[in-house]
């Protein structure tokens, strides 16, 4: 995955704009892989007699591999000011199976702009690409266009003379 410069496409920044869908299908190499990096060991993702006999009926996704294609999405449409500043409030409706091929999708629903740039509020949603079924909804939000922090100041000599005295006061 690119990411893109910490300048928002005007395209991403109004009410109403569509997000850049993201596609993948989900694997069992993908949930061997984000098993061994998250060391989230649990038989649901990788044990087929364990998951059988489970509500889900078979191997499911972790939820936070399905996540990060939304993430994905989000910093294709928004670059470093997603990395940086983004939040997502997200639920789980549903389950991811090997095989499933899934969508994130999302529209920007606010823009706020205040004196350190636009907030934009954006509904996302990952669902299966073949029949619609929601497996996460919920709301992003990433602030655009911020002011960089002013760099710290560095003390002059009045200030270090007051620091060294402040110091020598106190032993």
């Amino acid at each position: 995955m690119t990411v893109a410069p910490s300048d928002a496409s005007a395209d991403y920044c109004r009410p109403g704009a569509r997000l850049p869908t993201r596609h993948r299908t989900i694997t069992r190499d993908a949930i061997n892989a984000y098993r061994a990096a998250s060391s989230d060991h649990n038989p649901i993702h990788h044990d087929d007699a364990f998951a059988a006999a489970s509500p889900f009926g078979g191997v499911i996704a972790h939820g936070m591999l399905t996540l990060a294609l939304a993430s994905e999405m989000l910093a294709a449409a928004y670059g470093t000011d997603w990395l940086a500043t983004g939040s997502l409030r997200s639920r789980f409706r549903g389950a991811a199976r090997p095989g499933d091929a899934l969508e994130a999708a999302g529209s920007v629903v606010k823009c706020e702009t205040d004196h350190n740039g636009t907030v934009i509020t954006c509904n996302i949603t990952v669902r299966k690409a073949d029949n619609g079924d929601p497996i996460i909804t919920g709301v992003a939000t990433v602030r655009v266009g911020a002011k960089p922090p002013a760099p710290p100041q560095r003390a002059g000599p009045a200030d270090e003379r007051a620091t060294n005295q402040g110091q020598q006061n106190q032993g």
